[in-house]
């Protein structure tokens, strides 16, 4: 080999082992927040401008992120006129206040401040839709539950919430400011076992030490827990189980110990979803509405951990204002 080869070998190889700004982006999943699915199967990542155009227009509570790929595709090939659909997949406080409210940007360029459809885990923020005018009617269509997510084997061999008190275990958990699954679940579920100010000492932060080396708050998603989990960085954290048996499915190192109910909050945990007054696709919102509702769609959500909703949850119903 000539050294001109050796040299180019060399970079080529030097440049696999370097992270890359997108795998960086993506260790956690984030790069899936943003999609634009097409009814000839590909799909298109990070197109912020097609939340003004796409024919069918989502933004949805992002710990159901990992369902949508199936659940777009049946949906599509149900409805193969709606030929574009735009799906974001992030924290719904994130959404509500940031780009419902007032216009958001996403990496430097305005995304819409009216999607066809917005879903959340806390129907209060549905419910403040209405009181603005901004939304009339939903439907709860799925539920989750809590979970504690550890490595394979349980090396901490952690037992279940009451473990989180222990003084030997580094926790990552949701950030109490942004993600729904914390502030209105997880820290719930901790005042309940009277565990609040232990695990979090009263911090309201996020991608910080609430309790340095103890405790840490995530940036944005919950989903960066598993990351944490996976290389070394934590011992354990809240999750929704749904993310456990993704986690599963995927083949990561990493396993999950049931919190029992009531503290797992179940009863608690709806999804809720509604068509935004002024939707520019409304037809076609209450068409995916209607989809959620029918055995396929359920099923395609049951197959990746969630709780199925009622027949009644699934009529659509007039929103109480806040």
């Amino acid at each position: 080999m000539n050294v001109k080869s050796l040299l180019i070998s060399t970079i080529m190889a030097t440049s696999l082992l370097l992270p890359t700004a997108s795998s960086a982006k993506d260790k956690a999943g984030q790069g899936h927040d943003y999609r634009t699915f097409h009814t000839n199967g590909k799909i298109d990542y990070g197109k912020i401008g097609d939340s003004y155009n796409a024919d069918l227009v989502m933004y949805l509570a992002g710990n159901q992120f990992m369902v949508m790929e199936d659940l777009i595709n049946d949906f599509q090939a149900k409805n193969p006129d709606i030929k574009s659909i735009y799906v974001e997949t992030i924290p719904p406080g994130q959404i509500f206040k940031k780009q419902l409210l007032k216009q958001g940007e996403i990496n430097g360029e305005k995304t819409s401040m009216n999607p066809d459809l917005f879903a959340s885990v806390n129907i209060n923020h549905l419910k403040k839709l209405k009181a603005k005018g901004l939304m009339d009617e939903h439907i709860i269509y799925v539920h989750n539950k809590l979970e504690l997510m550890v490595a394979k084997g349980n090396p901490k061999g952690i037992k279940g919430p009451k473990d989180l008190a222990r003084d030997d275990i580094v926790q990552s958990h949701p950030n109490p400011l942004t993600e729904g699954i914390f502030k209105f679940y997880g820290s719930a579920m901790l005042k309940d076992l009277g565990l609040y100010e232990k695990v979090t000492a009263g911090a309201k932060c996020k991608s910080c030490w609430a309790i340095k080396g103890r405790t840490w708050f995530t940036s944005r998603h919950h989903r960066e827990t598993p990351y944490r989990i996976e290389h070394g960085e934590a011992d354990t954290g809240i999750v929704w189980t749904t993310e456990v048996a993704y986690a599963k499915r995927q083949g990561r190192p990493l396993e999950g110990v049931e919190i029992p109910a009531p503290l797992n909050k179940q009863d608690k945990v709806g999804y809720a979803i509604g068509p935004m007054s002024k939707a520019r696709n409304m037809k076609n919102a209450k068409r995916f509405l209607k989809y959620l509702g029918t055995d396929d769609a359920q099923n395609i959500y049951v197959s990746y951990g969630f709780i199925p909703a009622s027949r009644d949850e699934l009529k659509i119903k007039p929103l109480v204002a806040k």
